[in-house]
């Protein structure tokens, strides 16, 4: 996602690249725990919980 923006940068605002680069990071971080079938702490409905890093996963958009 972030590599298809890249050539566009220009044309993007900063705080939206850190956006994209935030989200970019915590996806990797999803996959990399998923495959060590481990698990991740999220907030869901005000609610902390840990969550099945593969579960997570399934819930994120396809990039």
């Amino acid at each position: 996602m972030l590599n298809k923006l890249d050539k566009k940068s220009g044309n993007i605002s900063f705080s939206e690249r850190v956006r994209l680069g935030v989200q970019k990071v915590l996806t990797k971080l999803a996959h990399e725990t998923a495959e060590k079938n481990g698990t991740l702490v999220v907030k869901i409905n005000g609610e902390i919980k840990e969550v099945l890093a593969k579960e997570l996963l399934s819930t994120l958009p396809k990039e």
